[in-house]
Formats: C-alpha cells, structure tokens, sequence
C-alpha cells in the first residue's frame, strides 16, 4: 500500500515550469502538492527522500514493449508478466502496455486473458494498463518480425470478441485494408486508440483512416512506406498530419539519430512518443530466443531474425530518452513529455498521469543528467531505489 512520501532538494519538471530546487508530496498514490524552493512544514511520519539536486520527472510509460528477461506477453504467464513490470521499473517505467504479437485467436486470447485478470499496479514494478494489439490486422509485404503465416484481415467475430476482453488499449493495424476499416471506426467509438502498423497505405488511404478514427502511427519509419516527394506514403501522412502521434524507437539501431531529428521538428515537443519495442530477449546476456516458433539472436545490442530483420528491440525507456536528447540537441526540460506526457495523451489517460501535477497518480522517476535512473515511484509505492 503507498504511503506519504516526500521528495526534496529535486529539480522538478513541470508543465509549466522546471525548478531549480523543487519538492513533492505523495499521498494515498496521488501526488498531493508539489513546490520550489524549500519544503514546508508537514507533519511527522512522512518518508522523505532527499534527491540532492536530480531530476524529478513524471514516470515514463512504455505504450510498446513486447517483454524483457526472458518473458514476453504471449506466454500468457502471470509471473512473467511480474517479472517484466519489475525489469521496466528499474529503468523508470511508471506504466506500460504490454504488446502482443500477431499469432493464432487462441494465443492473442490467452494473452489478452492474463493481462485483463493482472491490471493494474504489480509488486516492486510497474503498472501495467492493459494490451497493445498489434496485428493480426496486418500488411505482409510490410511484415517486419511479423509471422506471416498468420497476418490476416479484421473479422467482426474475432475481432470484437479481442475488443470484449477489456484488456485493450491500442489497436495497431494496417488501414488500407477496406476490411480494417470497420475495426478503426468500433475501436474510435470504445474510446481505443488505433494506429497504423507494418503498413504499405499511401497517404490518401492514411487520411481516410484519420477521418474514421486513427490517431497514431506504430514505430515510425519501420515497416511503412517511406517518404517520396510525389507519393508522401505512410511516412510523410504521419509527419503530417497533427492527429497522428508517431512513436519513435529511439535506439540508434531502428532509426538513424538524424532521421530522429527530423522526425522530431516534424511532429514536435507534443506529438512524438518514444517507445521501446522490447522483446524478451531485452536486459538478457547475448544469445538466441525465442518469438513464436522462430528464432532471433541479440547481438551487439541488435535482435535479428536470421534472415538479418530486426525483430523488435532490447532497448529501455531511460535510454531512449537519453538518445532523442543525444539526437535533436533539445534539453529534458523540452523532451520530458515523449516518454510520460504524450503517451497518456495517446491513450487518453493525460487526466491521470503522464505530469507533475497535484491530483494525477504518483508517477515519478528520478534522473541524472545522463538520464540514469535512481529512483521509481508507481502510484505513491518506491518500485526501484538505487543511490539514493
């Protein structure tokens, strides 16, 4: 159960300002003030952590993650479901979606039937939200790591019976498909964000499925159409059109650090939502794993199907957002809302997390100026302390 808990002597990052020398209350989960300069007076029994002079922000939340330490979400595996949300606390994870993998109903079923009987806040890690479904919904000539063998078209009964399950958050799919475009639309009306995924649609077809609900764009630039100057493709609808939040892995291995940059003046401060695309094989020693039947090998900080593929990522949410900084020149005060802020937003959870304000959950983590993590609170409970 969370208990007070108070931080001072923090450079706090507001939504309104940064603090030189800030503090926060939490109380019952929720932050319940927060100030700069010194601390008042409040009564006896608060914990209180001192942060000599790092960097207070809200806690990242990780829309796209697939696994870590040798779990992924299609195992179906409570405890392996624990054990990720623990690995993601230590790296300043406040809050995730777990991504599932284009597979056969019964594997999505029992996945998405683990998530919605374990939401919520986990022991000593994260807390998890709910499911991001991405596939079956499809492009196989833009499969990426993708299994082809089951990349199909959204059907009403298997579909609707994946929305029924109430673990849903997300939806990631292929909007040039006709037969997709019923699933945009039901998703919009439940209130589930749908985003364009592993996807070949030129931009006219990404527009219309703007215009029946699609609000976001699944690890930009991989497994799309690229930009062209005469046909914008799925690239060029994501950078242009200000509905379309755009996820960005920001490894340095997905995405070239100067095509981040661009992407970045493209969508802006407000619009970009880094993500991590981690897999199981993310924070395990070199070697081979497994997703579905087939197998990929991380080495050199890569994870590739043998046919050379990157197959999601062993990236975490700190380092993200130590290469976007490392990437665009822009200072934390200005990209801090890409791994809390506009996430929330995309899910639309922004009136509960994602900033510094009184009232919403607290979500915190604590940096240097490496963007190393020190300490992480989810919903007012310590999941991770180290050096402070």
């Amino acid at each position: 159960m969370a208990h007070d808990l108070l931080i001072k002597n923090a450079r706090v990052i507001t939504p309104v300002a940064a603090w030189p020398q800030g503090w926060l209350l939490c109380r019952a989960g929720r932050i319940a003030a927060l100030g700069s300069g010194e601390v008042p007076d409040f009564n006896n029994g608060v914990e209180t952590i001192d942060a000599r002079g790092l960097t207070l922000l809200p806690g990242f939340i990780d829309l796209h993650v697939h696994g870590a330490v040798g779990h992924e979400a299609m195992d179906a595996n409570p405890d392996g479901l624990r054990a990720m949300a623990r690995f993601y606390a230590q790296h300043g994870v406040a809050a995730f979606l777990t991504a599932t993998w284009t597979d056969s109903r019964a594997r999505i079923t029992a996945a998405l039937e683990t998530v919605a009987e374990l939401r919520g806040p986990q022991p000593e890690g994260a807390t998890l939200l709910g499911v991001y479904l991405e596939g079956p919904y499809l492009n196989p000539v833009r499969c990426g790591a993708q299994s082809t063998t089951h990349i199909r078209r959204a059907e009403r009964d298997e579909a609707l019976a994946f929305l029924d399950s109430g673990a849903i958050r997300l939806v990631a799919l292929a909007p040039e498909f006709e037969e997709n475009h019923w699933l945009i639309s039901e998703c919009a009306r439940r209130g589930i964000t749908v985003s364009a995924a592993h996807t070949a649609a030129t931009y006219d077809e990404v527009r219309h499925a703007v215009a029946l609900g699609l609000t976001h764009a699944t690890h930009t630039y991989n497994a799309m159409t690229g930009l062209h100057h005469r046909e914008p493709g799925t690239l060029g609808a994501v950078m242009a059109s200000p509905e379309i939040s755009a996820e960005l892995i920001a490894d340095n291995i997905h995405v070239h650090p100067a095509s981040m940059a661009i992407l970045y003046r493209a969508k802006g401060p407000d619009r970009l939502v880094l993500v991590s695309d981690a897999i199981r094989a993310a924070g395990m020693p070199e070697g081979e794993f497994q997703i579905d039947e087939r197998t990929v090998m991380l080495r050199d900080g890569a994870i590739r199907l043998p046919d050379g593929t990157l197959a999601g990522s062993g990236l975490t949410m700190e380092r993200a957002l130590h290469n976007l900084i490392e990437a665009t020149g822009e200072p934390v005060e200005t990209l801090w809302k890409t791994s809390s802020l506009n996430p929330a937003r995309a899910i639309h959870i922004a009136d509960r997390k994602g900033s510094l304000e009184a009232g919403k959950d607290a979500d915190l983590v604590l940096v240097d100026d490496q963007i190393t993590v020190h300490l992480t609170v989810t919903e007012g409970r310590v999941a991770f302390r180290q050096n402070i």
